[in-house]
């Protein structure tokens, strides 16, 4: 049964990585070619990764539960701070949030093939050890909430490899939201690193939930630790409550 098992799985790998590629490449013109001319045609840049995300979804048979919307105010502009443990967090986002956003992604993202190219024209990238590339990355964050475009932004800095629920979080998010008097929206991303474990292809077929919490006004707390430490906490409560074995 062992090796049954290990053979389904291993086409299931191939199938997921044919459906991610040719969807990809299928799609591809809708995701990349409107940013081509501004910023004002990334509705239809995020309804593309909307439909590739969904589609991923379908035929991957992973399910993505999303829990909260109603705690999300459409007309609202936020700066989404969540978890991050799995490849498999990015279409489960895509699909919960209902508005268009940036995420802020890392420069190594674009060297990936196809899509390098979605992130080069949907993010804002940043080259974390260039100060000059940060400085310019959180100028491009402050325009962009400041004409009505969420963010979206991993405030632990990179996906989770710890055997920790939370890794402590950066202060770039939190100052931000200071900054442009923009609430921060907690987001918890559960199941997706059971699923896809980070740094790693092996995946199998499952349910991942996507929790929005409550917003945290920007002066919720005096100051920027505190704002922090709300967020930290109300998002450690989100896994505490739909996630097994969580503590502390």
């Amino acid at each position: 049964m062992k090796v049954i098992r290990a053979i389904v799985l291993k086409i299931y790998m191939v199938w997921v990585l044919l459906v991610f590629t040719l969807f990809m490449l299928i799609i591809l013109p809708v995701m990349v070619l409107p940013g081509l001319f501004g910023q004002k045609y990334g509705n239809i840049t995020y309804f593309g990764l909307w439909l590739w995300s969904w589609i991923f979804s379908l035929l991957t048979f992973i399910r993505y539960e999303v829990i909260g919307a109603e705690n999300v105010d459409k007309k609202t502009s936020y700066i989404y701070a969540s978890n991050h443990t799995s490849f498999l967090d990015l279409p489960g986002l895509r699909i919960a949030i209902p508005t268009q956003f940036r995420p802020l992604a890392k420069k190594e993202l674009l060297k990936i093939p196809v899509f390098g190219l979605i992130v080069r024209v949907a993010c804002v990238v940043v080259d974390r050890t260039n100060a000059e590339s940060r400085k310019k990355s959180i100028a491009t964050l402050t325009k962009r909430i400041r004409s009505g475009i969420s963010l979206l932004i991993f405030p632990e800095g990179t996906q989770n490899r710890t055997d920790q629920p939370l890794q402590p979080f950066y202060d770039g998010a939190f100052r931000l939201s200071k900054e442009t008097e923009t609430p921060i929206m907690p987001v918890v991303v559960v199941n997706a690193g059971e699923l896809m474990p980070p740094s790693t292809i092996n995946l199998k077929p499952g349910k991942i939930k996507v929790i929005f919490g409550t917003p945290v006004p920007p002066h919720s707390s005096p100051d920027l630790a505190g704002l922090k430490q709300e967020t930290y906490d109300q998002m450690m409560g989100i896994l505490k409550k739909y996630k097994k074995g969580v503590t502390q």
